[in-house]
């Protein structure tokens, strides 16, 4: 019996030693909250072992969360389930370690079918686990349950390839291809699968950008003035590329970057010709003035690939050119970052959005702005 006593004192102190070790893994910044709540009942300290996460939860709640009821199941021993659905954490949190906590838990997906999958891709390293966590919870978020599983996945693949920075353009372009009836998906050339790798993901994504940038640099009404008029010359049709559909288009078939000309379109720094000869493109040819010529000029003229063009084919752009009175085009270049963006496309595209999450995100204003589309 009198080992007993003296033994009781040594356990209460190997717990209280294993409890602060465990504490000690809570981020600093939250630790003093973390430890008062611990304090206050051994069932509630206990989650330290059994659900840091759900621990976590309760002593940082995030806004919105009151985390009475949930500590009222841990203190009457009720089952962590319980606890777990009245602070709305989802069970498989239970894996995630304290180092990846490093704030309040948001809204996360609790499905069956992302519980079982999302199991398969937690990181082993704690340096990558809050940045995984925050990821997860992002992605899901801003797009589906599928692509936030998807980029847990790639992100413990490679772990570089990964921006979070990138991944509300991310998010967005998968978003919009799981909405065929969209007019963001019509954008989209190549759209999102669970079996993608980050790489070409990110590529895809960014080609989606382009032709938003496009749509809503210049709207859905063909450009007015052209500049100049279409032509045949020695056999080659100049046709203008006048709308964003054909610059798209053309952009594909000849595998250039046209899409991408937006932002100069807009400010009536270029125009934009197809030269075909019978039906076939043979070349895409810019227009714009060079260096002090209050002039047009041809600028650019390649072949699919942006491969070299032949010497004849110059010579017949060039006579198609001076076939105009160039003297009286008048370009009207505007100051970089004073034409105004589309607020019609701008709106049809993020509408649906802004319904299915049933908000405005202060990145997707109602008004379009050069910030937010350099933000995408």
């Amino acid at each position: 019996m009198t080992s007993n006593l003296l033994l009781a004192p040594r356990r209460e102190a190997a717990r209280s030693d294993l409890l602060e070790r465990r504490l000690r893994r809570y981020h600093p910044r939250f630790q003093a909250e973390v430890r008062v709540l611990a304090m206050g009942h051994s069932r509630i300290a206990d989650l330290a072992a059994s659900f840091p996460a759900l621990l976590f939860a309760l002593a940082v709640p995030r806004p919105g969360l009151d985390p009475a009821p949930a500590l009222a199941h841990v203190v009457d021993g009720l089952g962590l389930a319980e606890a777990a659905v009245a602070a709305d954490v989802p069970m498989w949190l239970r894996k995630v370690p304290p180092e990846a906590l490093t704030r309040p838990i948001g809204r996360l997906p609790d499905g069956e079918l992302f519980r079982r999958q999302i199991a398969n891709h937690f990181p082993r390293s704690p340096k990558l686990a809050p940045i995984w966590l925050q990821v997860v919870a992002d992605v899901a978020d801003l797009a589906h349950e599928a692509a936030a599983v998807w980029i847990a996945r790639e992100l413990v693949r490679e772990q570089r390839r990964v921006n979070p920075a990138r991944l509300r353009l991310i998010s967005l372009w998968s978003w919009f291809s799981s909405q065929p009836a969209t007019y963001g998906h019509g954008l989209i050339g190549k759209p999102w699968t669970p079996d993608m790798r980050i790489g070409p993901a990110l590529a895809a994504a960014d080609d989606w950008r382009m032709l938003i940038a496009l749509q809503v640099n210049l709207g859905r009404l063909p450009i007015s003035d052209m500049w100049l008029r279409t032509g045949r010359v020695a056999g080659y049709d100049f046709l203008p590329l006048d709308t964003i559909v054909a610059i798209a288009e053309e952009a594909d078939a000849m595998r250039n970057c046209l899409h991408t000309y937006g932002y100069n379109l807009a400010h009536n720094r270029s125009r934009l010709w197809s030269v075909r000869r019978d039906g076939e493109r043979v070349a895409t040819l810019r227009v714009a003035s060079r260096y002090r010529d209050p002039l047009p000029n041809i600028v650019e003229l390649k072949a699919a690939g942006n491969a070299e063009v032949p010497r004849e084919l110059w010579w017949a752009a060039r006579q198609w050119l001076h076939m105009h009175d160039l003297s009286q085009v008048e370009m009207g270049r505007r100051d970089w970052g004073t034409a105004p963006l589309d607020r019609a496309a701008w709106q049809s595209l993020w509408r649906p959005y802004w319904i299915a999450k049933r908000r405005i995100p202060e990145f997707l204003p109602m008004t379009p702005s050069r910030s937010a589309l350099e933000a995408l």
